[in-house]
């Protein structure tokens, strides 16, 4: 056999294709979003099902519905069975409800209108540097979350989900013992902290969110049989910090430019002592971005930062220029299984409590 006798194999996805599969990528977000929003991983759990089926339990047209589920089931989220039924895949069990790990709340939020609107607004982001909200009037990315109680309560547990996961990685990474008190600083309902004090019995701790966030923990810290050891405290980290032996920030300073991180860091720095802790659990963003999946994810979690929030992905170069506005040396860096690092700081000595 020549050389030119040898054929592709089929598995290599011809350039122009693979390009054009790239750009339809929306077609399978929107019809995950809807299989999400409409519950059909739950209607699947006690076994397959017909379109009909779910079409009538969903107020859908059967046809149509069918055509996603078929969509759906290209991505291996659904399987078609050969007598016409749909049946859950190990993939599309992740989009139940009730099941641990589970991605609905997340497909709902990213795959969902609040943030796909910002995106329709990429190219005005690009010209002028400012995300999407300001767009719209508004001078905080959270805002319209207070008037939505629907979409708050999405992110919310979609942060959440993502939360859980990250606290054990963190909570078997990172070492806590020599602190006694730790200020979850932006914490939401307080499923990171509540990881971390039960990997840590002898740790106390403070949840530090917008009053109606610190409800919520409130009530998670007394379903975990933590309120003895944590509260729950409502406030505004760009006003002040609860006192803490360690300020703990995960995927808070991404949201906010330098001008913010460092106004929210300086409060950690004004509520920590000379021997305390700063602890940021966020993703590094690579120095040189290639085809890897963590690439991949550092960069679109980047851009959406742009639409989305003002923020970004920091390299650690940017860590340490922040880390050194607010007060703080960059000491150590501490990698975890959940793509996620642990950025340790501590208050620099040139720096005085002001």
């Amino acid at each position: 056999m020549t050389t030119q006798d040898t054929a592709a194999p089929r598995s290599v996805v011809p350039p122009a294709l693979l390009l054009y599969q790239i750009g339809i990528g929306h077609y399978f977000s929107r019809a995950l979003y809807l299989a999400a929003k409409l519950g059909l991983a739950d209607l699947l759990k006690d076994g397959p099902r017909h379109c009909g089926e779910l079409a009538e339990a969903t107020a859908t047209h059967a046809p149509s519905l069918n055509r996603v589920l078929r969509l759906l089931a290209s991505t291996g989220v659904f399987e078609e069975q050969e007598n016409g039924n749909f049946a859950l895949t190990s993939l599309g069990e992740l989009l139940r409800a009730d099941v641990p790990g589970s991605m609905r709340a997340s497909i709902m939020l990213f795959a969902g209108p609040r943030v796909q609107d910002n995106w329709k607004d990429l190219e005005w982001c690009v010209q002028t540097g400012e995300p999407a909200y300001r767009r719209k009037g508004l001078d905080n990315p959270f805002a319209s979350l207070a008037d939505d109680p629907e979409q708050s309560a999405i992110f919310n547990q979609a942060m959440a989900a993502f939360t859980k996961q990250t606290a054990i990685a963190v909570a078997a990474t990172y070492d806590f013992s020599s602190l006694r008190t730790v200020v979850d600083v932006g914490g939401g309902n307080g499923a990171l902290l509540i990881g971390i004090l039960n990997a840590n019995p002898s740790l106390g701790g403070i949840v530090f969110d917008l009053p109606r966030t610190a409800d919520d923990a409130t009530n998670e810290i007394a379903a975990a049989g933590l309120a003895s050891r944590c509260k729950a405290v409502a406030g505004d980290f760009f006003k002040e910090v609860p006192a803490a032996d360690a300020c703990l920030l995960k995927h808070v300073i991404h949201d906010w430019d330098d001008e913010r991180a460092v106004a929210i860091l300086k409060n950690c720095r004004r509520a920590l002592g000379p021997q305390g802790k700063l602890l940021i659990i966020e993703g590094i963003y690579p120095t040189r971005i290639d085809q890897s999946n963590i690439s991949r994810g550092a960069a679109a979690n980047d851009v959406n930062m742009l639409v989305a929030t003002g923020g970004r992905q920091r390299s650690e170069a940017e860590f340490r220029f922040l880390f050194e506005a607010a007060g703080f040396e960059l000491t150590n860096i501490v990698d975890t299984v959940a793509r996620v690092s642990v950025i340790e700081g501590t208050p620099a000595d040139v720096v005085g409590s002001t």
